[in-house]
């Protein structure tokens, strides 16, 4: 079993700063890489940002370029979402994802968390 926890969420107001956490635990072989989704009341689920294990390199959404951060401690098989100059268009349930393995045989399986509510007020 694989358990992803999320934490760090809450209500801002808009232009402040939130830091998410996602702690990955569990049966876990290997990760190959860590991110965030975020889904919008009535809006489909988008992603955020992605960080790879093997190397750090991220990749991050247009629409939060500059503003939000992604990192990583590998000791704590931990993800950190650093989230800027937040605006009322950044509100939504924040879910952490990994891709990893449970088993050197096993294929790569994406994993999700149970998401963290953000909410910037305007």
């Amino acid at each position: 079993q694989v358990q992803l926890v999320e934490s760090g969420g809450g209500l801002v107001q808009t232009g402040e700063s939130l830091r998410l956490s996602c702690i990955a635990s569990g049966s876990i072989f290997s990760i190959n890489a860590m991110g965030w989704y975020r889904q919008a009341p009535g809006k489909q689920r988008e992603f955020v940002a992605v960080i790879k294990t093997n190397d750090d390199s991220t990749n991050v959404a247009d629409s939060v370029k500059g503003r939000f951060t992604i990192s990583r401690d590998n000791a704590k098989n931990t993800v950190y979402l650093q989230m800027n100059s937040l605006q009322p268009e950044d509100t939504a349930v924040y879910y952490c994802a990994i891709a990893g393995r449970v088993s050197p045989t096993e294929l790569i399986h994406q994993y999700w968390g149970q998401g963290t509510q953000v909410t910037v007020s305007s």
